[in-house]
């Protein structure tokens, strides 16, 4: 959730400079590309779904030359807030899984 709310401000800041010099987007470009990155990596260990896909292809559209700063930041937003949605399901779903019973419990004693 943390990497997800920096993603999103960098987004937001990113928005905010859309006129800056093209050095400063694409700096920012890559910091989105490499939170994103991180965050596939360990939403792939954690096995949450199609959410690693998702942050996989955000980070190749933060990261990608030649489309114009309108798209990229349009696709990063709905991105950004597909990914809250999904793992906001991911982490409701996980609070109501039953705990698992332990065997010895189950066994009865002879």
């Amino acid at each position: 959730m943390r990497t997800l709310d920096h993603v999103r401000k960098m987004v937001a800041e990113l928005e905010a400079n859309r006129a800056a010099k093209p050095k400063i987007i694409d700096g920012i470009c890559g910091n989105i590309a490499r939170e994103l990155s991180h965050m596939r990596q360990r939403a792939l260990t954690a096995n949450l779904g199609t959410l690693p896909d998702v942050a996989g292809q955000l980070a190749i559209v933060a990261n990608r030359a030649g489309t114009g700063i309108n798209m990229k930041v349009r696709a990063l937003a709905d991105g950004v807030n597909s990914m809250t949605i999904q793992l906001d399901q991911s982490l409701k779903m996980a609070h109501e899984a039953r705990p698992e019973k332990d065997t010895d419990k189950e066994k009865p004693k002879s």
